[in-house]
């Protein structure tokens, strides 16, 4: 049997210290820990794939917590599924230890773990929506407040208004206005809009 952990964050900014003390508290050898770091638009997990091929039947992995298998409800059940019934694996889940395949392989056993396990999949998928909503409505409020998003907008040097007469005269092209002001041709022409001033055709 080999012993395996499984750490996932769902972004480049969270850290997996957390979850990579937990694993070495277990003695998991560092090659056998498998860390995937989720971006926030897809879900492809390449360390995830590479446990599943090593993975045996009898082999055990471990988890800090059981959303770590999936973003919602149907993926964590999925996965669990996967693991355990057609790799057949065994699974223990570190913050929850009646989540412990290797306990009571009975059938009451088996029915009280399966309970568990949706109850707790269930609670992960709400508590995901719900920190999602929160987040939505604190940027809503934010906005109302006046608090502007992403990175400040650049500002134009002190002789840009020099800079766009000589343009406006056609003593300066565009792509030597644009040097010379530092802006892009996006930035400079939503500050030309600002100014008031149309470009000539």
């Amino acid at each position: 049997m080999e012993k395996y952990g499984y750490v996932r964050v769902s972004s480049q900014d969270q850290n997996e210290d957390r979850q990579l003390i937990a694993m070495r508290e277990l003695n998991i050898p560092a090659g056998q820990i498998y860390t995937d770091k989720i971006s926030g638009k897809g879900f492809e997990r390449p360390a995830y794939t590479a446990l599943l091929k090593k993975l045996k039947s009898g082999d055990l992995v471990y988890v800090k917590s059981i959303d770590r298998l999936g973003r919602n409800y149907e993926e964590i059940q999925n996965q669990w599924r996967l693991l355990t019934k057609e790799r057949g694996a065994d699974i223990a889940v570190i913050d929850m230890p009646l989540l412990d395949t290797r306990l009571n392989k009975d059938l009451m056993g088996t029915f009280i773990a399966d309970l568990i396990l949706q109850i707790l999949s269930f609670v992960a998928h709400s508590e995901r929506d719900n920190i999602k909503k929160r987040q939505a409505e604190g940027i809503a409020a934010a906005r109302l407040r006046g608090v502007r998003f992403g990175r400040p907008a650049k500002k134009p040097p002190e002789n840009f208004s020099v800079l766009v007469r000589q343009w406006e005269r056609g003593k300066l092209r565009t792509k030597d206005l644009m040097a010379q002001s530092g802006l892009s041709e996006t930035t400079l022409y939503r500050r030309l809009r600002e100014h008031g001033i149309v470009r000539r055709k």
